[in-house]
């Protein structure tokens, strides 16, 4: 869609003129803060834009019905925990990308592991018989605490015989890829990843994180560069989880809102919103929001700070959110506790 059909007055339109931005996805993919440096608008504009820019997106959604409807109907992936996937109705849907953003330390990583290793198990006990594969752009792969979780399965996992658990051998199935920068991430998800997913390998892909090297390899003069290769890399996405019926979690960066009343991306009561826009923000079609709080949680011998899990948005959720806490075994769904303040 194009700027001009924003309805805007002569004065923004003739600021993004200037800088050569055309079309909404131009604009959307641009952080308030540097729409401001770029332009040389003022605040009160810049939200204007932003909001006229989120309408159209909202009117013309990239993501089509048939989308929809395959992630809505199909198979879920349990996250291992039945009061998270109370939350989520069964787990992440199969078909589609889901979002998991947060502050560092809130608990991304530890749902990503999670992930992995619930999609080993069949079907009827929440998975999908198959393996992960683990996109690392940033920090390197957390084996020490993957081996904690599954020699933990037994503690999480109580729904599911002692006998299945044991027979999965977890750790041969999970495909850890580290990518330094884009063109290698393009790399594995065009080769790499349809090979697994084509030989029934693996039935998940988890990429921690998706900020990290958009963030790192463009100034923000190359915002048209960056805007082109996030599409790409969104594309790429989409097309393996419709043509492999493979959920896909993208692990995001937060950074810091300056308007929390105009902010429509994360929860109204954080002052973070996910990184990368609302570019980004209409490419997947769940956004789930983590994080730590301030209270404390105990169980027998063992302490956590609390976390809250929210549904930010999904065609089939309600915005809700769930209390849960990172024990040993995993994070786990918390619905009552004894609180204890640092």
């Amino acid at each position: 869609m194009n700027c001009e059909q924003l309805q805007l007055c002569p004065r923004v339109s003739a600021a993004l003129r200037r800088v050569h931005m055309k079309s909404v996805q131009d604009v959307v993919c641009v952080s308030g803060p540097d729409l401001q440096r770029l332009t040389g608008l003022s605040y009160s504009d810049v939200q204007q834009l932003i909001t006229a820019a989120a309408a159209a997106c909202r009117r013309n959604p990239p993501i089509t019905a048939l989308q929809l409807q395959r992630g809505m109907s199909g198979a879920r992936l349990s996250l291992g925990c039945p009061v998270l996937d109370r939350l989520l109705r069964g787990g992440l849907p199969v078909g589609g990308v889901t979002e998991l953003a947060g502050k560092s330390g809130a608990g991304k990583t530890q749902l990503g592991l999670q992930l992995c290793l619930s999609v080993q198990y069949p079907a009827e006990h929440g998975g999908l018989g198959a393996g992960a594969l683990y996109v690392c752009t940033e920090d390197s792969f957390p084996i020490k605490r993957l081996h904690q979780l599954i020699g933990e399965q037994l503690a999480l996992r109580s729904d599911v015989p002692v006998d299945l658990i044991e027979r999965l051998h977890f750790s041969d199935h999970v495909y850890i890829e580290h990518a330094a920068d884009l063109d290698s991430l393009q790399m594995c998800l065009n080769r790499r990843a349809p090979l697994l997913l084509a030989r029934g390998l693996v039935r998940l892909i988890v990429v921690d994180s998706v900020a990290a090297l958009f963030r790192a390899e463009f100034q923000a003069d190359d915002w048209l560069e960056r805007n082109r290769q996030l599409l790409t890399f969104s594309s790429t996405l989409h097309r393996l989880s419709q043509e492999f019926s493979t959920p896909v979690l993208c692990i995001n960066q937060v950074t810091d809102v300056f308007s929390q009343s105009h902010d429509h991306m994360g929860p109204l009561s954080s002052s973070v919103s996910p990184a990368l826009g609302l570019a980004w923000a209409n490419q997947v079609m769940v956004r789930l929001m983590i994080s730590r709080l301030q209270e404390m949680v105990a169980r027998n011998d063992q302490r956590s700070a609390l976390r809250r899990l929210e549904v930010v948005f999904a065609p089939h959720l309600a915005h809700d959110g769930q209390n849960a806490a990172v024990w040993r075994e995993g994070l786990r769904g918390v619905e009552s506790w004894t609180s204890n303040t640092k």
